[in-house]
């Protein structure tokens, strides 16, 4: 039997019956356009991840959510969130009680202050998009993302609760469902975090930032280009030089190209230099071109030469000639040899 507020005890409805019901009424809403996220648990444990572990662990911490999150992991485990969506600062879900109950979340974008402080400490400790996402990073990163007061989850305070339920508490069982969901769905989609605290997760990569600390010379030792690429294992550009030094080497290499095409007079030679014009060079503006000669985002580029989408910002945002190791110079040059067609082909494998 179920408590149904003040009105009384409702008649008991058997998981199995509420289940098909939901179900169908499931099934209605996705006629209607509506896409629909059912939460799915194996066994007895909700969260397997370090972000879904994390998330819960946090919600359970606190005394106000200790005593009345147990009452929904029943009804997580069982099917009963038929549906739960995660946009910027908003958890949107349905849960299967003696009812179809809609439930609201409004969670507090992350401060500007407290993301800043989180990117700070976090500088030159995470390599890779898909190291951050992983949660394969140290104890000491795992202790300033999970930090209860200054890390990336909510506080209760900034949490707003609110489901059409008949129930007086403020977490009802299906609010609690919910935000155990939440944690089985970061298992599987754990950047959602940082899209429901307004974040961009890309800026804990450690290469940008450190990049930025590593030149500003505040008590840190200066790191070569080439150390940070083997480091972060991200391609990096090349060092802006001097102008100075750039007009010399200029001017150094348009004598050399002039007495190369003096030398270069047999018809052999000069297929050769066809050939050498034909050759990709790996610029950050050849890039940015043959990028969007393919019509394709950073990502689905990152994908194609198989490298990561952090790493295509990085090419693309620099100057001059990319310095890259010789497997991505050896990928990026055979992309470059295809057409659109081929391009958007080989992505779809």
């Amino acid at each position: 039997m179920a408590y149904g507020g003040y009105g009384g005890w409702s008649k008991y409805v058997p998981v199995a019956k509420r289940r098909a019901k939901a179900v169908k009424a499931m099934q209605k809403l996705s006629k209607k356009g509506q896409k629909i996220e059912p939460i799915k648990t194996e066994g007895r444990k909700i969260a397997r991840t370090f972000w879904g572990e994390a998330w819960c662990d946090h919600l359970e911490k606190f005394s106000d959510y200790a005593n009345r999150l147990p009452r929904g992991r029943t009804y997580v485990r069982n099917g009963s969130v038929c549906h739960l969506a995660i946009s910027k600062g908003k958890i949107e879900a349905i849960v299967s009680g003696s009812e179809l109950y809609n439930i609201d979340i409004d969670i507090t974008p992350l401060s500007a202050r407290k993301w800043k402080k989180v990117r700070d400490q976090c500088a030159g400790q995470i390599g890779s998009i898909l190291e951050l996402l992983q949660g394969r990073f140290s104890d000491n990163v795992m202790k300033i993302v999970t930090d209860p007061k200054n890390g990336l989850f909510p506080q209760p305070r900034e949490i707003k609760l609110a489901c059409d339920c008949p129930d007086w508490a403020e977490m009802c069982k299906h609010i609690a469902a919910v935000l155990y969901g939440v944690g089985a769905r970061l298992d599987h989609q754990p950047e959602l975090l940082f899209l429901l605290r307004n974040v961009d997760q890309e800026a804990l990569i450690s290469a940008e930032l450190d990049v930025a600390s590593a030149t500003s010379g505040k008590g840190k030792r200066r790191l070569a280009t080439t150390d940070l690429s083997n480091l972060f294992d991200i391609d990096m550009e090349e060092p802006v030089k001097p102008r100075r030094e750039k007009v010399a080497v200029r001017k150094k290499a348009i004598a050399k190209k002039k007495a190369a095409v003096k030398k270069k007079t047999s018809k052999k030679t000069a297929k050769k230099k066809v050939a050498v014009k034909k050759t990709f060079t790996p610029t950050a503006a050849a890039v940015r071109r043959l990028r969007k000669q393919f019509e394709m985002n950073s990502s689905q580029f990152a994908a194609l030469v198989g490298v990561s989408p952090p790493t295509v910002g990085n090419w693309e945002n620099g100057s001059g000639k990319l310095k890259l190791r010789q497997r991505t110079l050896e990928a990026l040059t055979q992309v470059a040899k295809l057409t659109p067609q081929q391009a958007r082909k080989k992505l779809k494998r």
